[in-house]
């Protein structure tokens, strides 16, 4: 699985003129999955996104998580956008293709799985809808952008 994660004062997202997603401070994540993804590279990519240790401690360095936020009294959200272009390959020309990205149903399902244990973890989390047409408003804070990914598991055969 992919994600782009961005470090933000305020984010939101709008679909046909209406707000399906909004936070203040806290993380905007860009999320696909590939083919081979399962909730195992779910798992494994949310963990890792709540203890990245992006935010500024007293003396300007970054040393706090998103978790780490919640106990030093200061919320921070999670808002999770759906985003299969992360997958895009571009080695073959100026036209991406997109055959990395795992198929729209495998998609979904991870993508409602992601959200649902981000819930269950953290709060509050906010999304935008899935296969649609978004709009997305940032203000990154810092900016402070990272691309993770969390390889799917060899096959075994």
């Amino acid at each position: 699985m992919l994600a782009l994660i961005q470090r933000v004062l305020r984010a939101r997202v709008t679909v046909n003129g209406e707000v399906t997603g909004e936070i203040g401070r806290g993380f905007l994540v860009l999320l696909c999955a590939e083919q081979g993804d399962t909730t195992v590279q779910a798992d494994k990519l949310l963990t890792k996104i709540l203890k990245m240790r992006i935010f500024s401690d007293a003396q300007g360095k970054m040393n706090h998580s998103l978790q780490d936020m919640d106990g030093l009294g200061q919320s921070g959200g999670m808002l999770i956008v759906s985003q299969f272009t992360l997958a895009a390959d571009t080695a073959g020309g100026n036209r991406p293709s997109f055959t990395a990205a795992a198929r729209p149903d495998v998609g979904l399902a991870l993508y409602n799985y992601f959200v649902d244990q981000a819930r269950k973890v953290h709060a509050p989390v906010q999304t935008g809808r899935f296969a649609t047409e978004m709009q997305v408003e940032l203000v990154n804070d810092g900016p402070v952008t990272i691309p993770l990914r969390i390889n799917p598991s060899p096959l075994v055969t």
